[in-house]
């Protein structure tokens, strides 16, 4: 399995050989600004080569969403490129799944929150168990609305645990709600590449109408071509 990321601001690259790590780099934004244009093909060819070459890859595995629409756009694009040419199966993974994921091997919790900073005052996020598997449908929401559903959930037993880049960037709000969040550096807030071959591998649906990305709202283009618009009128 190959598996590979670029919806947060984050360039995740994985590979896994029978089902153990070989092969794993997680690059931060430079400049806060990822850099997925720059890295991403190079660290996908160590990766294939960690696995033997790109003849020994079985599977792609690619991050489908929610994050930015340039950074999705990124890896599916990628992803499907690199499936026709190699000659091998691919299949989309939800970044928040994989976040999950993530979260329930870092806190051991079997009900987390993975969260997404979606800059516009939101988050991306939804109720998962530790496995990566989701509870919930998938949501776009501000701070308020976010401190509401994690204590409605937390009704129902412990409150779920919050991770991600979103929690990081709504984390004084939610602690003035009374909820308790990581502080940053945590590793509960730290999007792995494992889960992505994981999840990838244990995927029913392959091939490009698996690679449908998920967006959540309007990308941030469109926003801005309606607003020229209304102001030529």
């Amino acid at each position: 399995m190959l598996g590979f990321d670029t919806a947060t601001d984050d360039t995740v690259v994985v590979a896994t050989n029978g089902g153990e790590l070989v092969f794993e780099r997680i690059l931060p934004p430079g400049d806060r600004r990822p850099v997925h244009s720059q890295a991403l093909l190079d660290l996908i060819e160590r990766a294939a080569g960690e696995l033997g070459g790109w003849e020994s890859v079985e599977r792609i595995a690619v991050g489908v969403g929610p994050g930015t629409f340039t950074g999705i756009r990124i890896g599916v694009a990628t992803a499907a490129g690199l499936a026709a040419s190699a000659g091998v199966e691919v299949t989309g993974v939800p970044t928040l799944a994989a976040l999950a994921r993530s979260i329930g091997e870092a806190s051991g919790s079997d009900r987390v929150m993975p969260l997404i900073d979606a800059r516009r005052g939101e988050v991306f996020g939804g109720l998962h168990d530790g496995r990566g598997e989701p509870l919930e449908e998938p949501f776009a929401c501000g701070p308020e609305d976010l401190a509401g559903r994690l204590m409605e959930h937390g009704r129902n037993g412990g409150a779920p645990v919050p991770g991600g880049s979103g929690a990081i960037r709504f984390r004084d709000e939610l602690l003035l709600a009374g909820l308790e969040v990581e502080p940053a550096g945590s590793p509960v807030h730290r999007l792995t590449g494992r889960p992505f071959c994981d999840l990838g591998a244990a995927a029913g649906q392959t091939g490009p109408e698996s690679l449908k990305p998920l967006y959540l709202r309007v990308p941030d283009a469109q926003l801005w071509l309606e607003r020229d618009r209304k102001s030529d009128d």
